[in-house]
């Protein structure tokens, strides 16, 4: 092969070397969104929409009544003002709807979500998150919860035992206020066995309130 053939070969090479990179470039540029929605919804067809996150009091006044934030009492007396000192378990209570990435589609039995388990992490604004010390221990707790189109979900939020623990004991003597962000995670998956998981925060503030 004479020299100038076999440049003339290699720089046919390089240019279309050079627009093949290109055009895959400009692909992956066009795909990537949708890809990029895919992994932030996970892999199934359907996904969770939390639309509602609130907590309870477990004793006393308002006990039960769930709303955000949540006014946690560390020390309950039973009965109000003249009983005896008692610690209570507050509830969590949050509400999903399933739907689908596919507008157009309709959700089938294969697309209810089954949520198995929550996690709850306690944060505060200031930076000061050591569990036992500033915080209370984060925590899992079971669920056995289908959703196909709506639903609430009660669980629980605060445990009777991070109230009788570090941080939160001392403030049934020191009347002082911890201010927190409980972070809730629910796990779960579709009826195929693809994973789901969903977040949501609520404001928690521990004291030893009125009763």
């Amino acid at each position: 092969m004479h020299a100038d053939a076999l440049i003339e070969r290699v720089h046919r090479k390089v240019v279309w070397g050079g627009r093949a990179r290109i055009a895959a470039a400009l692909l992956c540029a066009v795909a990537m969104p949708s890809c990029s929605h895919d992994i932030r919804t996970g892999q199934g067809s359907a996904y969770l929409v939390l639309t509602s996150l609130q907590g309870a009091k477990g004793g006393g006044a308002n006990a039960n009544a769930f709303g955000t934030p949540l006014s946690s009492d560390v020390v309950t007396l039973v009965p109000a003002l003249t009983g005896s000192a008692t610690v209570f378990t507050d509830a969590g209570q949050a509400s999903f709807t399933l739907q689908m990435k596919d507008t157009l589609d309709t959700p089938t039995a294969v697309n209810a979500i089954t949520l198995t388990q929550y996690h709850v992490k306690f944060i505060r604004a200031d930076g000061r998150n050591v569990p036992g010390v500033d915080v209370p221990y984060e925590f899992d707790g079971g669920l056995a919860v289908t959703v196909s189109g709506s639903a609430t979900v009660p669980f629980t939020i605060v445990r009777v035992q991070s109230k009788i623990e570090a941080p939160l004991a001392a403030l049934a003597n020191n009347f002082q206020v911890i201010s927190t962000i409980a972070e809730v995670t629910f796990y779960g998956h579709d009826q195929t066995g693809r994973d789901v998981s969903v977040s949501g925060r609520l404001n928690v503030d521990f004291s030893n309130w009125g009763d």
